[in-house]
């Protein structure tokens, strides 16, 4: 009869929400009773906010996202005063290693900047993205150059000097340099004291007139800028781009400015074994003896 109580048809019923909902708090414990470092990395997959927001879902997760091991910072729609509160919580309460920290913004942060970076040298960092667009250019602090795990370093708008002290990075493969000063020798000395770096990109960049680049296991160079003169010690170089400018052009359309081999044979004979070579600039206004 149509709507009868069927007590078969109830039980089971039953038993399928009893069975969801063992289910349910199954799962729930798996991910509670997960090591802190699997956590993190699950965390790490959000933006920092979202991860931090995560304290809220039970006691197992409180202190969960201070194991994440990639650190993500943009201050988009924050307001200035909310997004410092955020970096300073995150790199102070941070527990491990930091393998990837990856932060930019358009506001102002230089009276800040010296803190994060003291802050971050403590994380041991491998990897090091920081993109913060605000003028003046950010003066890196000496703090950065002590950061011997570093595998992987992109600046973009700072002033580089290299402290006296400075032992060189022993495990960077990959430094690209944006919108940068500097000098000819803090560049030579930074570039040779990374003995395994494979990947060099320097881009609009001012203060350099002599580029030197002494690099023995250096793969790819990517140079975008103004300068005189390029000298090249990197027998395993690959791939060259070079785009240099008006300043190039000037030196060596200049006759007086030539040996008695010209420039331009140097430069490409110093790079015989490069399988790739893109210039523009200066190399094609000078002509070959």
């Amino acid at each position: 009869m149509l709507g009868q109580f069927n007590p078969d048809s109830e039980a089971m019923s039953t038993c399928k929400k009893a069975r969801a909902k063992s289910t349910s708090v199954v799962s729930s414990d798996r991910l509670s009773s997960l090591p802190p470092e699997i956590k993190g990395d699950i965390l790490s997959r959000l933006n920092v906010e979202e991860a931090v927001r995560t304290s809220t879902l039970s006691s197992t997760w409180r202190d969960a996202w201070t194991n994440m091991p990639k650190i993500f910072l943009r201050d988009g729609n924050f307001a200035r005063t909310k997004f410092v509160t955020l970096v300073d919580m995150v790199l102070s309460l941070h527990k491990g290693t930091v393998e990837k920290f990856d932060i930019s913004g358009s506001k102002t942060y230089h009276d800040e900047f010296g803190r994060w970076m003291l802050m971050l040298s403590r994380r041991s960092p491998r990897s090091i993205i920081m993109e913060l667009k605000s003028e003046p250019g950010y003066r890196i602090p000496s703090c950065l150059f002590s950061m011997g795990d570093l595998e992987f370093l992109h600046l973009q708008n700072c002033i580089i000097s290299l402290p006296l002290v400075f032992q060189g990075f022993k495990r960077l493969t990959r430094l690209s340099l944006k919108s940068f000063s500097s000098t000819d020798m803090d560049i030579q000395n930074l570039i040779s004291f990374c003995p395994v770096l494979s990947y060099l990109e320097l881009a609009s960049f001012e203060g350099i007139n002599h580029l030197t680049v002494q690099a023995p296991k250096l793969k790819l160079l990517y140079v975008v800028g103004d300068v005189e003169d390029i000298n090249f010690d990197a027998p395993n170089l690959e791939v060259a781009a070079l785009f240099l400018d008006q300043k190039a052009i000037a030196h060596h359309s200049d006759p007086t400015a030539l040996h008695k081999e010209s420039y331009a044979k140097q430069l490409v004979g110093s790079l015989s074994d490069i399988k790739t070579l893109a210039i523009t600039g200066f190399l094609l206004r000078v002509s070959y003896y």
